[in-house]
């Protein structure tokens, strides 16, 4: 590990908290993985705006070199 380098536990944790902060609500379900200071943000979400603050969010955090979006957008259901 270089000097600099925040250690992936501590990324995770401080992603994790940064995430919840934006509100994704009850409906979402969002996972976050680090490795190497790489941030993996995967899940359901419900609405197309939740992404870029989720995205965002984590990247924001010191120490993150690059987050990957693997997030979906949950189907809405047809009321027929």
């Amino acid at each position: 590990m270089l000097g600099n380098e925040v250690p992936d536990k501590a990324l995770l944790q401080k992603v994790n908290q940064r995430v919840q902060q934006t509100g994704t609500g009850s409906q979402s379900k969002v996972a976050v993985n680090v490795r190497r200071g790489e941030v993996t943000v995967s899940g359901t979400i419900q609405y197309e705006m939740q992404r870029q603050n989720i995205l965002r969010a984590a990247g924001r955090v010191a120490g993150v070199r690059r987050v990957v979006d693997q997030l979906q957008l949950q189907a809405k259901k047809q009321n027929w």
